[in-house]
């Protein structure tokens, strides 16, 4: 899920579809060491042009969510832009991505470009346009 501002700033966090807020798993580990040589916790980001973040496209992983009965979910930014900071308060308590997804327990934030912020939105959907396609999956799957 990305929450938009209008000062183009995206949030990533666990859409309410998601299995991991639908099951009643139970969070094990959350890891943002994607691969040997790239860790989103090495994400050093300063001053006003955001110098330093890590640069994401739409399929670049953020995280790797680990549940207790051994399934393992890879999060990703589904934009592009900057990473600007990661939230490491989902490390030491990984419950906040369940009881608060769209606030204590955001995964990340991201700046797209200014060039491309407009395009971006233009392809997320509404919450009520999000909550048409949920209706949708459930009477589909029943």
């Amino acid at each position: 899920c990305i929450l938009f501002f209008f000062c183009r700033i995206c949030v990533i966090t666990l859409a309410e579809a998601h299995p991991l807020l639908q099951s009643g798993k139970t969070i094990k580990n959350i890891n943002y060491q994607i691969s040997a040589n790239c860790s989103r916790l090495q994400n050093k980001v300063s001053g006003k042009s955001k110098r330093g973040a890590q640069f994401l496209t739409e399929l670049a992983p953020l995280c790797r969510i680990s549940s207790s009965d051994g399934e393992e979910y890879t999060i990703y930014s589904c934009i592009r832009g900057r990473l600007i900071e990661v939230n490491e308060n989902i490390l030491s308590n990984p419950a906040l991505l369940q009881e608060k997804p769209s606030s204590e327990g955001y995964i990340a934030v991201v700046l797209p470009k200014f060039e491309e912020s407009k395009s971006i939105t233009q392809g997320l959907l509404t919450q009520k346009e999000y909550e048409e396609v949920l209706l949708k999956r459930r009477s589909s799957a029943s």
